[in-house]
């Protein structure tokens, strides 16, 4: 790739884009009614979606011109070959948008050598704020969220799960039977549902254990995610084999995979 990456720059920048884009999401979701238009996939897009991915594409292409860019928004984008690239959801959850749920997130995450490294999770619905700091570790910053200057930070960290009594998190609108089939093979203690990346950010707070996915989704669905997962110690696997999850796959579509806490004991 070449470009050396200023991590403690990066940051800044995701975050100030992060924050943003949700500021012109909010405006749009609180507005009495706004048009809903399937994309070429039969997907939902809104002009939330539209809005803040022009933000953020064209803030991360200003800040660094070196790094390859792929967004759910611009389908040429997706033809790239590339292992180092910033990668964006900028609504990841527009079915919990589109229903006024609140769990939608604005996603954006730096992947080097196919491994997301860095990565910001905004739910500006629910007011949570996950990313992780220049040295990689994963932090839930509390509000007001002035976009300019951080606020309090509470670093997270993985569970030490019991794998008598786990606590399951499982995706809201796409659960199925055989996600409900693959979680029957634990002891659950507790399940929850919730929307878009922001099931990775419960098991990087420790508040669930194991989060499986038996279904389709795209890299700008999970690299966010994933990075602040890392970043707070846990783990994303492939779901059929165990083995390494890895980001610039061609066409950025994922395996089914599972991403939990170390000490959960997986089932094949």
């Amino acid at each position: 790739m070449g470009e050396v990456v200023d991590f403690e720059h990066l940051m800044q920048v995701m975050r100030w884009l992060a924050l943003s884009a949700g500021e012109r999401i909010m405006e749009i979701y609180d507005a009495a009614d706004f048009e809903v238009r399937a994309k070429s996939d039969a997907s939902p897009v809104t002009a939330a979606d539209e809005a803040a991915d022009a933000l953020i594409a064209e803030g991360l292409a200003e800040a660094f011109p070196g790094l390859p860019i792929v967004t759910e928004e611009q389908a040429d984008s997706h033809a790239q070959a590339v292992s180092t690239f910033l990668i964006v959801d900028p609504l990841d959850g527009t079915k919990e948008f589109v229903q006024r749920r609140g769990d939608f997130t604005v996603n954006i995450a730096y992947v080097e050598d196919g491994v997301p490294l860095r990565g910001v999770v905004y739910a500006p619905a629910k007011g949570r704020l996950f990313y992780t700091l220049a040295d990689g570790r994963s932090v839930e910053e509390t509000g007001p969220f002035d976009k300019d200057h951080p606020g309090a930070l509470r670093h997270l960290s993985v569970s030490v799960p019991d794998n008598r009594a786990l606590m399951v998190v499982a995706s809201k609108s796409h659960r199925d039977q055989a996600t409900d089939d693959y979680i029957s093979q634990y002891a659950v203690a507790d399940m929850t549902s919730a929307g878009s990346s922001l099931k990775f950010c419960l098991v990087a707070a420790g508040e669930a254990d194991l989060y499986p996915r038996v279904g389709r989704t795209m890299e700008w669905d999970t690299a966010a995610g994933d990075a602040v997962l890392r970043g707070a110690g846990g783990e994303m696997v492939r779901f059929d084999d165990h083995s390494p999850f890895a980001y610039g796959k061609p066409g950025f579509e994922n395996p089914f995979f599972i991403a939990y806490a170390p000490g959960v004991l997986l089932v094949k």
